[in-house]
């Protein structure tokens, strides 16, 4: 007989949260630690959203996004999971850079960074300074009409050079761009740069392990293979999820799951207000991208000298059009030393990461889709054998993901990484106006885009959601 994936499932919750990405869970976690009867529903197989893990035969293990985020994830992994969490990040120490421009290693932390743009770059000391304390002090109620490409002028004109080591980390990390506002990369890369390039020691699989045996132990009632098809909204306010087939009742609902897909089709275009639903409909979905996997054979290693992410281009110039273009140009590679999974066999892996282009993709014929898988395997190997001679011969398995991967796996509009760009920000924070009770923790405007701006997106909302719930309560 199929397996009954609502087997012993309550008619009525306090809340419902669709999604199991870092925000879904966070949000569930800390409503659950506060005593509120919560479902955590997931359409996947597997809890973590874009932040999980597969496996390959062979015991490979592969991260689709691990590598990296900022040292406030000690912070918000300690508060809002438990230490044992929080003291598995540590810090990645050797960020390289190889380009036409220039060739640097770095600890990606602000003093280094202004070490190098003043000895390397030959940038003033007070202009690297206000650079950075301009990044730093930036906040969401800030000017959004100038650019990132505008902040870039302001201080260092004319030096595409320094653009590309400030911008590209930040590029790879959420999707920014030169012409997206300002504020989505100086509140991002202010985080980065402050103390560095972060990573949790274990293994994602290890991460989520944990983070679902705390849900559990808070009460949360997790199912997997449990896509929401509607959200059910009585009299202004939300009522029920429904999901294969069941009614399920709540008091409140938390979507992580992509702004667009929530507004417009769990919920419906007709339960919502004119005006909004246009600004949900002018919501540009983020870019998504491609991603190769390589695994190494038993016993073959590679030296860590090779770096822990590595940024490398052939591009001669940094421009955003190039970041994208299926004539790849930029890779960032992430190195899986066997340290990254203390406790599992001794495997090296190497991820190769570029942003990618949903159009590129979305419309070639099987053949041809499968061919530019199997390309884009080749020639990013090729691009690796540059700085490993030999490590094709290495590779025991290797494999492609794209946006069409990505689509399929998180039901993703799009197949978008990142989420949407900045003015979805307004849009979903919006949602508890537009329907009572109703709130949305995705990622979206690239500042809550991330595992940092994920978890904290969680937080936020997770905080209103209680406030909410216990006023009711006290009310009653």
């Amino acid at each position: 007989m199929p397996r009954d994936f609502l087997k012993g499932i309550e008619d009525q919750y306090d809340v419902v949260v669709i999604g199991s990405g870092l925000g879904g869970m966070t949000s569930a976690n800390i409503l659950g630690r506060a005593g509120h009867r919560v479902l955590l529903l997931e359409q996947h197989y597997k809890l973590g959203g874009l932040a999980t893990w597969f496996l390959r035969p062979g015991g490979h293990v592969f991260d689709i996004s691990l590598h990296g985020f900022p040292h406030g994830m000690i912070k918000s992994c300690r508060r809002s999971w438990n230490r044992d969490i929080a003291d598995g990040i540590v810090q990645l120490k050797n960020i390289r850079f190889d380009n036409p421009q220039f060739s640097l290693t770095t600890t990606f932390n602000r003093e280094d960074f202004t070490r190098l743009l003043t000895s390397d770059f030959g940038i003033e000391l007070g202009t690297v300074n206000e650079f950075f304390d301009t990044a730093r002090g930036m906040n969401f109620y800030d000017d959004q009409a100038t650019t990132t490409r505008q902040l870039f002028d302001r201080f260092f004109p004319g030096r595409d050079d320094v653009v590309r080591l400030l911008m590209e980390p930040i590029t790879y990390a959420n999707g920014s761009t030169l012409e997206d506002p300002a504020i989505t990369y100086g509140i991002v890369f202010s985080n980065f740069m402050n103390k560095g390039v972060f990573i949790y020691e274990g293994g994602t699989d290890d991460l989520v392990a944990r983070m679902k045996k705390e849900l559990q132990s808070n009460g949360v009632d997790i199912r997997i293979n449990c896509g929401v098809d509607r959200i059910h909204v009585e009299d202004g306010k939300v009522a029920a999820v429904e999901t294969r087939g069941r009614r399920i009742g709540c008091r409140a609902v938390v979507s992580n799951a992509n702004l667009r897909t929530t507004l417009l089709k769990m919920i419906g275009p007709e339960k919502l207000d004119r005006d909004y639903v246009d600004q949900a409909q002018a919501v540009r979905l983020n870019n998504s991208s491609t991603q190769v996997y390589m695994a190494l054979k038993p016993g073959e290693e590679i030296d860590e000298s090779s770096g822990d992410l590595f940024f490398t281009s052939t591009a001669e110039e940094f421009r955003t059009d190039l970041l994208l273009s299926r004539d790849i140009t930029s890779r960032t590679f992430s190195f899986y030393y066997p340290r990254t999974r203390p406790t599992k066999k001794e495997r090296y892996a190497i991820v190769s990461s570029t942003n990618a282009n949903w159009s590129d993709w979305a419309d070639l014929s099987e053949q041809d889709y499968e061919a530019s898988k199997q390309d884009l395997v080749e020639t990013t190997i090729d691009a690796l054998e540059k700085y490993i001679p030999g490590v094709r011969d290495k590779i025991d398995r290797a494999e492609a993901a794209t946006p069409r991967t990505f689509n399929h796996y998180t039901q993703h509009e799009m197949g978008a990484s990142f989420g949407t760009k900045f003015e979805g920000l307004a849009v979903s924070r919006a949602l508890p106006q537009q329907v009572g009770g109703m709130y949305h923790a995705g990622s979206v405007g690239i500042i809550m885009s991330g595992w940092l701006g994920a978890i904290n997106y969680g937080v936020i909302v997770s905080n209103e959601v209680d406030q909410q719930l216990t006023s009711e309560s006290q009310h009653v």
